[in-house]
């Protein structure tokens, strides 16, 4: 029989545990970083407008006069095989130099930085001495940096990473101009469509500028003739200089192409008409720039056209000229005088 005395007994006196009280946790709410994570408070500073008028702040002067202000920045775009690569090194060599590129003339020799990214070295070698046999002046020496990624053993990083960014920055320490040839190979990763992926590429830029840096980019155009990508790059730029082909281009004239002025601060008048261009060579001769007002190339293009037979209507479609200008230009070419 079990022994039920024990079922009597008074149980006895047990310890309470410590318990110990903690606060409650920080859960961070959806798509807010935990408090400790937030950024320092930036320190921001206000000027007042007679603080503002009263500074001595350098004016702003040309690289490369009037399409590259310096600090400044700037973008040239064009479709493939135009002739990009051309034209951003002629500018190179002309602002090195102190000289001309195109139509555009470099106020006195500057130190620049040519950051490419596609090109492989032979050729990059073969186009250089090309348009510096070409040319009537010589960069001066030291002004013509080259950082090729072709050159290096793991090739060029992408700009797109901080740690590049302040490795070029050091790079340029000396260099008044820096040209990224191209964005597409130099900025390995960016989605070009994305207008947040920019954000951070465009801060570095912007502090190139500030450190008085004028910056040339070289970039593709998309399929639809615009620059490829978001749009957001072009706000902060001066200048947007966009190659195109002409309505009547044949292959076998090479590199020719019309440059317009799309995006101009400060440019007005005659410098911002857009003119024809058309790379020429010779043998041993190095290559030049032959360059044309475009509305004399598209009238003569009209011209023959219409001493072709095409209609009006078709001449202006394809030569961008308005019908009511084609008109006159025929008008005048059937006149009695033009005949005679």
């Amino acid at each position: 029989m079990a022994d039920l005395s024990r079922l009597n007994r008074k149980p006895l006196p047990v310890a309470p545990l410590p318990i110990a009280v903690l606060p409650p946790a920080k859960i961070p709410l959806e798509g807010h970083p935990p408090p400790e994570a937030k950024r320092a408070k930036p320190v921001l500073r206000t000027v007042s407008a007679a603080d503002l008028l009263a500074m001595d702040i350098k004016p702003r002067e040309m690289a490369l006069a009037p399409i590259m202000p310096l600090p400044g920045l700037s973008m040239l775009y064009a479709p493939r095989g135009m002739g990009k690569t051309f034209v951003a090194m002629s500018i190179a060599c002309g602002i090195a130099a102190g000289g001309t590129a195109l139509r555009w003339t470099a106020t006195a020799p500057r130190r620049v930085l040519y950051i490419d990214g596609e090109m492989p070295a032979g050729q990059l070698q073969e186009r250089l001495a090309l348009i510096l046999r070409g040319s009537d002046r010589q960069p001066e020496p030291g002004h013509l940096q080259f950082l090729a990624s072709d050159l290096m053993p793991d090739g060029m990083p992408s700009i797109t990473r901080s740690e590049v960014q302040e490795a070029i920055d050091e790079a340029a320490t000396q260099s008044d101009v820096v040209i990224l040839d191209n964005l597409s190979t130099l900025a390995g990763g960016l989605r070009e469509n994305e207008a947040d992926d920019w954000e951070g590429l465009q801060r570095w830029l912007l502090s190139l500028r500030r450190n008085g840096k004028s910056v040339l980019m070289i970039h593709h155009a998309g399929k639809g003739g615009q620059q490829r990508g978001t749009s957001r790059r072009e706000d902060v730029l001066d200048t947007v200089i966009a190659l195109r082909r002409p309505a009547d281009y044949d292959p076998e004239r090479g590199a020719q192409f019309e440059v317009h002025t799309e995006k101009a601060r400060g440019i007005m008048g005659s410098e911002a008409a857009p003119f024809l261009a058309s790379l020429a060579s010779a043998p041993g001769a190095g290559v030049t720039w032959a360059c044309a007002d475009l509305h004399d190339a598209q009238r003569d293009v009209a011209e023959r056209l219409l001493r072709d037979g095409m209609s009006v209507r078709d001449i202006a479609d394809e030569t961008g000229i308005p019908k009511s200008t084609v008109h006159r230009l025929k008008r005048k070419m059937e006149a009695p005088d033009a005949r005679a």
